[in-house]
């Protein structure tokens, strides 16, 4: 099973670029992007997301998050 990764909204649009520069087969989105969840997607229906798309978050959401993944 190939693992892809869904990038927070937060993150910088450039890591995306230099992921994909370094290994173009990596399956990655980014919030706010035409087939991930819109910018403002609040954590919990990310998560829905993530599960439904089996998708690994990568995220510096050290508010939120941990607890809203402990609620999931």
């Amino acid at each position: 099973m190939k693992v892809k990764f869904l990038l927070d909204e937060n993150l910088p649009p450039r890591l995306k670029t230099a992921l994909l520069r370094l290994n173009p087969q990596i399956d990655v989105l980014r919030v706010g992007e035409p087939s991930a969840p819109p910018n403002e997607t609040l954590d919990p229906e990310i998560l829905i997301y993530l599960e439904a798309s089996q998708r690994l978050l990568v995220t510096d959401n050290r508010s939120s998050m941990p607890g809203h993944l402990t609620d999931h």
